[in-house]
């Protein structure tokens, strides 16, 4: 079953539409909610931090929520592929269906409310005046190479949650400290300059610089960024297909 590229196109399609309608089922707001959750955390955060950065970042709701949908986007689609095989055992133990398809359905779903929150942006945007810039067309750039980068992970996690619960918990941890390394909330130039050569080496802060530049600043990213960006990305990419194509023929017996 599902061998043909339309029987896994179909597939793919009632996976996404299945987490599309599941996610806030029993919501009075329903799809509503994926508007209003980073709509409140901008204002939660807003209200906390712009007291501290507001004099040093100008117009910080949308350089929060800029980055902010950035890094949901990529914890949300990596947190989503890597508990896909296990949340989906049941149908895994009953009939053949390719592995891979239930993290890309996750990263799918994810993908859609990424667009949800970039209309989201861009009212902010409109609401608090910032100018809108042609050069916003060059972020599908960044975030070309960071839905790679998602694949690759996710598929690298979906494998190792599979064998070791272990690993959603310090994933949880490490998202955390994920977002206070990638300069989210804060001007980069507060911490120390050898913190500052550190947070470089983390491509979602890369990701999220690339596509602040494209937006909010309207001018064209770092090529450095975007190289190593690339780099990392088509890097992880390679590695979670190869690393899951050995393993997916075993991930039923560890269900």
């Amino acid at each position: 079953m599902f061998d043909t590229y339309s029987e896994k196109k179909f597939l793919l399609k009632q996976l996404v539409k299945r987490d599309l309608t599941s996610k806030y089922k029993d919501s009075v707001l329903g799809i509503a909610w994926s508007f209003l959750n980073p709509l409140l955390i901008m204002i939660v955060f807003t209200a906390i931090f712009s007291m501290i950065f507001g004099r040093q970042i100008e117009n910080y709701p949308v350089y929060f929520l800029s980055g902010r949908v950035i890094y949901d986007l990529f914890k949300a689609g990596t947190t989503g592929a890597m508990k896909s095989v296990k949340a989906n055992s049941s149908i895994l133990k009953k009939v053949y269906v390719p592995r891979y398809m239930f993290a890309v359905s996750k990263v799918c779903y994810e993908l859609i409310n990424f667009l949800i929150t970039l209309i989201i942006l861009a009212g902010v945007m409109f609401v608090t005046g910032a100018e809108f810039h042609l050069t916003s067309f060059l972020a599908i750039i960044p975030i070309f190479f960071l839905i790679l980068l998602i694949f690759g992970i996710g598929l690298i996690l979906a494998v190792a949650n599979t064998y070791f619960t272990d690993v959603g918990y310090l994933y949880n941890v490490f998202t955390l400290i994920l977002m206070y390394a990638s300069a989210l909330f804060y001007p980069i130039e507060i911490v120390p300059t050898t913190v500052q050569k550190i947070f470089t080496l983390n491509p979602i802060y890369s990701a999220i610089t690339s596509f602040r530049e494209c937006v909010v600043f309207g001018v064209f990213p770092n090529m450095n960024s975007i190289l190593y960006l690339a780099t990392f990305s088509i890097t992880f990419f390679a590695a979670g297909i190869i690393i899951f194509s050995i393993y997916q023929n075993k991930l039923t017996l560890e269900l």
